[in-house]
């Protein structure tokens, strides 16, 4: 299946972020979310995405005009009809997501591909609260999205070949490097960084070394672009402690157990960024 259009529910920053990385790609895109505001607000960040493109000259005012004039923007499930292939990426939430996918079978075509931009709920239970199973599958898109290259796609049980072979062909169309995941919980990216974020804190809480030096060693001796506990108050420290969590339920294995100060960092209300203090001050 030639994927001409692709419809996104949520204009937030992982939607916006999509949307962008469709329309610079020639793909048209219908961006649906709740309100006007919303997804003018959205519109208004790919643009922002664009003037900055332009300013590496990495695009022109030419290219900014068109990808702008590809995305169409929409309070109403019913635009979505024109698309082949649907990514919701709306708020983590088992239940308003189903809300969603169940919206989506009574309005869409049968051979509308639907995919999800989870990052953590299983593909497999998703895709069972769906009319086509075969065709839904998980589409987990990285932020920031124009910049970040990888695209985990991701089999539910259920997922045919044919769906997955149609959203790999668009993810390589997107300028993305995708890699094909079974459904697991965290799948593959998160399920080894998370992990590692919640050692880092362990080290820390043990004393080993400083924060500072923890994050130092882990840049300068792995290359990494940003320390796990620097990258642990951008995630948010209440993010990293819910997927451990998860990860401790359905593995069962006590190494996914929760740092205790992570978990005292995060009753105290230090979630990092979005507060202002985590384990470092903003």
């Amino acid at each position: 299946m030639a994927i001409q259009t692709v419809g996104i529910i949520g204009a937030g920053t992982m939607g916006n972020g999509i949307a962008q990385a469709c329309a610079v790609s020639g793909i048209d895109v219908v961006m649906v979310d709740i309100s006007e505001a919303a997804v003018q607000k959205g519109l208004a960040t790919v643009a922002g995405s664009l003037d900055r493109l332009i300013k590496k000259e990495k695009i022109s005012e030419a290219d900014k005009s068109a990808a702008l004039a590809r995305i169409k923007t929409s309070t109403s499930y019913d635009d979505l009809k024109s698309a082949q292939l649907v990514i919701e990426a709306a708020t983590e939430n088992y239940e308003l997501k189903v809300k969603i996918l169940k919206q989506l079978d009574t309005l869409l075509a049968q051979d509308v591909i639907v995919a999800t931009n989870t990052s953590s709920i299983s593909i497999t239970q998703l895709a069972a609260a769906t009319q086509r199973a075969d065709k839904f599958i998980g589409m987990h898109f990285f932020n920031p999205v124009p910049m970040m290259a990888l695209v985990e796609i991701i089999r539910g049980l259920q997922t045919s070949d044919a769906t997955h072979d149609a959203v790999k062909a668009l993810s390589e169309k997107l300028g993305k490097s995708p890699i094909t995941v079974k459904n697991a919980p965290g799948f593959v990216v998160n399920r080894i960084l998370v992990p590692m974020i919640n050692e880092a804190f362990q080290v820390l809480s043990e004393g080993t070394a400083s924060a500072e030096d923890i994050d130092a060693g882990m840049k300068l001796g792995c290359n990494q672009p940003i320390g796990p506990l620097a990258l642990a108050d951008m995630i948010g420290l209440d993010v990293c402690l819910a997927v451990m969590e998860v990860y401790l339920k359905e593995f069962g294995d006590s190494k996914y157990r929760p740092c205790f100060l992570l978990r005292e960092m995060v009753a105290a209300g230090r979630l990092g960024r979005k507060t202002g203090q985590g384990v470092y001050t903003y």
